[in-house]
């Protein structure tokens, strides 16, 4: 009983301590392969096994005072296990992910992965020939051993192993099954989500976000409810509406005065040019003196001489 209160306490206090909470399936995860996943996980997180029953408990024990904890409750259930942390989700997931361990196939487990044996000179002696015929697995007899064929699809997921694709599987020596902890549940301060959120790069997000946010704007243009979103545009459109009517009428208002003198007399909209010309000129001389050295002067001789051709009068 007594064990049962500290254990009670320990979640209390974990959930007290800790605002996310990533659950864990722990099925077919051995004693010293926990170990070395709690000693990886430490500075990274805390990882708390025990009864569903018991978690239970904890939980709506304290969620009187943390309301927020009601969301995780129904995510308790099966093999779990919880890890407490405060620090980055993803590299706690990444540690349980790395922590897998090779298995061979056993007769009546369930296959979790679809497994194929590879085209390969298996070294067995002809007589196992049968054996694989049993199977349907297509091979050959080569330097007086079994040759498997081509690549042969021997499990699929959900397939139930039997005696015969254990066995051959064994005798290949492969194992093909790993074990870990797997990341099933988040939850992050009340909110609750797929571990597949932490590979979802900022981009992503942003990307979905902006998606998202056009189309609420576009729905709520269409149906003339306005939004946070759509009110600029509502405004916009609507600026060009009265804009519109005040051209065609007598109306004005400050904003369409300025465009009305503009309409009346559009050489208005060309004063800007010949000083941008200007600017261009002047920009381009300057380019020209940097790389065209200078001329020398002429002799006033020459200029007057020039000046007296139109005949002028000194």
């Amino acid at each position: 009983m007594e064990r049962k209160k500290n254990y009670v306490s320990q979640v209390i206090n974990m959930t007290e301590s800790y605002k996310k909470v990533l659950i864990a399936e722990a099925a077919n995860v051995g004693s010293s392969q926990m170990q070395e996943i709690r000693k990886q996980l430490r500075g990274k997180g805390i990882l708390l096994m025990g009864k569903n029953t018991m978690m239970k408990k904890a939980l709506n024990i304290h969620k009187d005072s943390n309301p927020k904890l009601a969301a995780l409750i129904p995510h308790l259930k099966g093999n779990i296990g919880l890890i407490f942390t405060n620090g980055d989700l993803k590299a706690v997931r990444d540690v349980i992910n790395n922590n897998k361990q090779e298995a061979p196939a056993k007769a009546g487990q369930v296959s979790n992965k679809l497994v194929v044996i590879p085209a390969q000179n298996t070294g067995m002696e002809p007589t196992k020939t049968s054996f694989f015929q049993a199977l349907n697995i297509p091979t050959k007899i080569s330097k007086g051993t079994v040759e498997i064929v081509s690549d042969f699809k021997i499990l699929d997921i959900g397939q139930k192993v039997s005696q015969s694709e254990a066995a051959l599987l064994n005798l290949l020596n492969m194992k093909p099954f790993a074990y870990g902890l797997v990341a099933k549940t988040i939850y992050d301060d009340g909110t609750i989500y797929s571990p597949d959120v932490l590979d979802t790069s900022e981009q992503d997000m942003f990307k979905v976000l902006q998606e998202g946010l056009t189309n609420i704007g576009a729905i709520s243009l269409q149906t003339g409810y306005p939004t946070a979103i759509s009110v600029a545009s509502s405004i916009s459109a609507g600026f060009k509406d009265i804009l519109a009517i005040s051209i065609g009428t007598n109306y004005d208002f400050a904003q369409s005065k300025q465009i009305k003198e503009f309409l009346k007399d559009p050489s208005k909209f060309a004063v800007v040019a010949p000083k941008e010309e200007k600017k261009e000129e002047k920009k381009e001389e300057k380019k020209d003196t940097k790389v065209a050295k200078p001329k020398s002067p002429e002799p006033e001789e020459d200029g007057d001489m020039g000046l007296s051709l139109f005949g002028g009068d000194d």
